[in-house]
């Protein structure tokens, strides 16, 4: 998810074990809180982004710090064991309003460090390595001396080198498997893995039956998040690598490996899409945001209005969150295919 250029720097994975999460008040769904400690599998130990992270005890107070990272926590029917989510861009998903509605927002975007510990956590979890960074909430370090177990997406970490000023570079192209991963990991640390493995394969037969009998192969597509000025468009290997990959389409600008490259206009013109996946966010970080002030630029700008996809107004609007790799990546693979079967892009 591209940041506010003013606010972006590297930050680089901390050392050290995480430590087991003091014990929380509240109730758990899965099983009584006692019986899950003493249960198999306890404690929970993965090795995530460079990091031990030990859960002794299923989570009863548990935060999220990214939309991504929430979606899948509501997904696993796990809202009566969270106390706080935060760094919103979009509405969320469909389907789980009731039980987000029960779990506060401490915050659109980041909330601060002493914030997040007023809920009393005994667990914290985020989609992006920035957000446990100093920018964002707090390193990994400063949850761990406290005792709170920090779990970081793997799908900002696998194959993805960070080190640098921008959103990082893929080293190898990002899959739904590492997303699944996430699921799995986070499906165990809450002592449901039945659950987990439920939500995985209802994604997996969603990504066949948006692919089915399909052939998008000479279909190029651009991808486009944020920013009018100094837009921020996906590179070849990042969540709508993914897209592309799974439906058989060329992203135009899959020749860099920067996860959201800021491209000046005239290239965009001049690589001519035939379709402009545009992200409809409802921050209000950078310009033109929405999918609706996205449209308005592109059809009134001289250099982008004489575009293929601009003059026969082939636009596929997502939300921000299916352009990240999450649970929602599943779907931006169904809208994009559905658009290219509606435009006539389909063999």
């Amino acid at each position: 998810m591209p940041l506010p250029r003013p606010v972006r720097f590297a930050v680089p994975l901390v050392a050290g074990a995480v430590l087991v999460a003091g014990c929380g008040a509240g109730g758990g769904t899965a099983a009584p809180p006692d019986a899950e400690a003493a249960g198999a599998g306890r404690p929970v130990v993965l090795d995530n982004c460079g990091q031990r992270v030990e859960v002794g005890r299923a989570p009863r107070r548990a935060v999220a710090l990214d939309q991504g990272s929430a979606e899948i926590l509501l997904s696993l029917g796990l809202a009566d064991r969270m106390v706080g989510t935060a760094t919103w861009t979009d509405p969320v998903l469909k389907g789980l309003e009731k039980a987000n509605a029960t779990v506060p927002r401490l915050a659109d975007r980041y909330p601060s460090f002493e914030k997040v510990l007023d809920t009393e956590p005994d667990f914290v979890s985020a989609s992006f390595l920035y957000t446990l960074g100093k920018g964002g909430v707090a390193p990994r370090e400063r949850f761990a001396k406290l005792g709170v177990p920090a779990y970081l997406s793997p799908s900002d970490c696998v194959g993805k080198d960070n080190s640098g000023d921008g959103d990082g570079v893929r080293t190898r192209p990002l899959t739904m498997d590492t997303v699944y991963g996430e699921i799995r990991d986070l499906a165990r640390v809450f002592g449901v893995p039945e659950r987990g493995e439920k939500l995985v394969g209802e994604l997996r037969a969603r990504v066949a039956a948006a692919t089915a009998g399909a052939d998008f192969g000479d279909a190029s597509v651009l991808y486009w998040f944020s920013d009018s000025q100094g837009p921020y468009m996906a590179g070849c290997c990042g969540a709508p690598g993914i897209v592309s990959g799974t439906l058989g389409v060329k992203n135009v600008f899959d020749d860099t490996k920067e996860e959201w490259p800021q491209i000046n206009w005239e290239t965009v013109a001049d690589r001519d899409p035939d379709v402009l996946v545009i992200a409809d966010l409802t921050r209000r970080a950078q310009s033109a945001e929405s999918a609706a002030k996205k449209i308005e630029f592109l059809e009134s700008h001289p250099v982008t209005r004489n575009m293929t996809a601009v003059r026969k107004k082939r636009y596929v609007v997502l939300s921000g969150q299916a352009m990240n790799p999450t649970i929602r990546t599943v779907e931006g693979i169904e809208k994009v295919a559905a658009a290219l079967r509606a435009y006539g892009l389909a063999k």
